[in-house]
């Protein structure tokens, strides 16, 4: 367990809010969230369906915007950021990992992996052998060039998982990662996130239904009524 007391977090949220238009009426789905991570911390977030499990993770990763509040990652307020600043701190400092896994159709496993650090105009050479490296350690080594239609629902989902630490972001955010598959890769899949968590120091925040992954985190909090509550 990560001590979080006396460390530099990694992202801080404070009083955020967001709201939608719905037919006119306006709809708090976050009614001020305050949330530290650590550098290195395990961090599950709970809370029934229709909650704002969802929104808060786009949130925290800058794929959202607040209505109100702020969020800072690795000490940078995403909302004061360019479009295109706030795309680099995605890709340097963020990984996401989705119930479905996203990989693009047409390309290979080794592709996809890739990907992010193509983005960066990184050499080839060294894009595909630090790809090819994480694909075999994640059990994929003999699969690289099959596309995702290829590959069965667990060895997917371990791609995406290669996909999002393929830049050794400081934060991962993982939206309900093992809620596509049957519960034997769903556990393969999250022994491997929490190896690599460990291997790499990125920090890690799982929004789950499942509370005996939640349970397996260093801590847990839920989310309800649009707040943030201690479990």
């Amino acid at each position: 367990m990560t001590d979080t007391h006396d460390v530099t977090p990694v992202l801080v949220c404070t009083d955020l809010c967001r709201s939608f238009d719905d037919a006119g009426n306006r709809l708090e789905v976050l009614r001020g969230v305050n949330l530290r991570i650590a550098p290195g911390e395990r961090l599950a977030i709970v809370g029934e369906s229709g909650a704002g499990k969802t929104t808060l993770l786009q949130l925290l990763g800058g794929l959202d915007l607040p209505t109100s509040g702020q969020v800072h990652v690795q000490g940078r307020d995403i909302a004061t950021l360019s479009d295109t600043a706030r795309g680099q701190m995605r890709n340097r400092e963020l990984g996401f990992i989705y119930q479905f896994h996203h990989l693009l159709p047409e390309f290979s496993a080794l592709e996809n992996v890739a990907m992010p650090l193509l983005m960066r105009s990184d050499s080839l050479a060294d894009v595909r052998a630090a790809a090819t490296q994480l694909l075999e350690r994640v059990g994929l080594g003999q699969r690289l060039h099959h596309r995702p239609g290829e590959l069965s629902g667990g060895e997917r989902q371990r791609a995406a998982v290669a996909r999002a630490l393929i830049t050794r972001p400081a934060l991962v955010l993982a939206d309900e990662p093992t809620g596509n598959l049957d519960h034997a890769n769903g556990e393969r899949v999250f022994e491997l996130m929490l190896e690599l968590n460990q291997e790499f120091g990125s920090s890690l925040v799982v929004v789950t239904h499942d509370s005996a992954l939640a349970a397996r985190m260093d801590r847990t909090v839920r989310l309800a009524e649009g707040r943030i509550h201690d479990n």
